[in-house]
């Protein structure tokens, strides 16, 4: 048995997600259709608690959309035509205590970016450099999901069909490979958040720019530090 998070869109006035863990059967092995069990059988019984149309975000998923919506996948077009990764912008975003911003590391593959040596789970993050923008990394969520949303959102304006707008059809997000337990940052939460906020018409004015995203989500316990524990958990991943 394993336990794994479900997020699900939260549209109180004061939440944008429902975090609720999910006891259910791992099936042990590192292929994907072994995965793809663990998959099945954690919505199996998420279905059993109420929880229905959901969408697991990897690059384990059967379905088309949730594997483009993994961070290794997930792409967008800088201003100056340059395809960048989420995984790669936010691997090579990261700035230690000796090193970094690296973004040189954002022209790279997602697994290129994650496995170079500069980028060492065990070094300490300080904060966040994008394109000459510094982030802090409290809250420490923030940049991650303010990337990801960024790049959803340019897909749904971009893609030229309305395959990454169906996301709006989900209110419940898994992510096989994420363990709260070991790292924080999680796509799946990501976009549990970006249909709240769609569908409280916030989600517009919260990707404006840095300060408008914080504003906007601190209203969320999450997002303002009151439910931070002070356990160190990875923000390398």
């Amino acid at each position: 048995m394993a336990e794994r998070p479900v997020f699900l869109s939260d549209f109180n006035e004061n939440s944008f997600f429902i975090e609720q863990s999910i006891d259910f059967e791992w099936h042990a092995g590192m292929s994907v259709s072994q995965k793809q069990k663990s998959i099945s059988s954690l919505h199996k019984e998420a279905s059993k608690k109420g929880i229905q149309t959901i969408l697991e975000v990897s690059t384990k998923s059967d379905n088309e959309l949730g594997n483009k919506l993994s961070a290794f996948n997930l792409s967008f077009v800088s201003q100056k035509g340059n395809e960048i990764y989420v995984e790669s912008a936010f691997q090579g975003s990261k700035v230690y205590v000796t090193d970094g911003p690296h973004a040189d590391l954002y022209l790279k593959s997602p697994m290129e970016a994650k496995k170079d040596p500069r980028i060492d789970k065990d070094k300490q993050i300080i904060g966040f450099e994008y394109f000459g923008e510094s982030w802090s990394n409290e809250p420490k969520t923030l940049f991650y999901d303010w990337l990801y949303m960024q790049a959803l959102q340019f897909n749904i304006e971009h893609s030229g069909d309305n395959l990454y707008k169906s996301i709006l059809d989900y209110d419940a997000f898994t992510d096989i490979e994420f363990n709260p337990k070991k790292s924080l940052n999680c796509q799946a939460r990501a976009c549990a958040v970006f249909v709240s906020l769609y569908k409280k018409n916030l989600l517009t004015n919260a990707l404006k720019n840095r300060e408008s995203f914080l504003k906007i989500l601190s209203v969320d316990d999450f997002y303002n530090n009151k439910n931070n524990s002070g356990e160190q958990l990875n923000l390398n991943i």
